[in-house]
């Protein structure tokens, strides 16, 4: 009985701990250079993501030079950003116009 007293008092404590833990509040952010055969190269940094995100990132298209931390990224010198549902792309290269057209075609919201 007591195993089962201590067991639902851990289990109350992990529930309330994922309640009030924003999601994403452990998550970093990724620097990466974005390229495809239409448009970049662009230096990106993508957040929240976590390094598993982060080496998907690197590994598409011909995405490169994929760098997890667990900072945010820089907001200094930064061209536009790209709101998506799941995580937000800075871009600190390229050009605003094309650029809020190719996030339009990623499925953002430029701001």
């Amino acid at each position: 009985m007591k195993n089962t007293i201590t067991s639902r008092k851990a289990i109350a404590s992990l529930a309330t701990l994922l309640l009030v833990t924003p999601l994403g509040a452990y998550a970093g952010s990724c620097n990466f250079v974005q390229e495809n055969m239409f448009a970049g190269p662009f230096n990106v940094c993508a957040s929240p993501v976590d390094a598993g995100r982060c080496e998907e990132f690197g590994d598409e298209g011909s995405n490169a030079d994929a760098n997890y931390t667990d900072a945010s990224c820089v907001t200094d010198k930064v061209i536009g950003t790209c709101v998506m549902e799941e995580y937000t792309l800075i871009y600190y290269s390229g050009e605003a116009d094309s650029l809020e057209v190719g996030c339009s075609f990623q499925g953002g919201n430029w701001k």
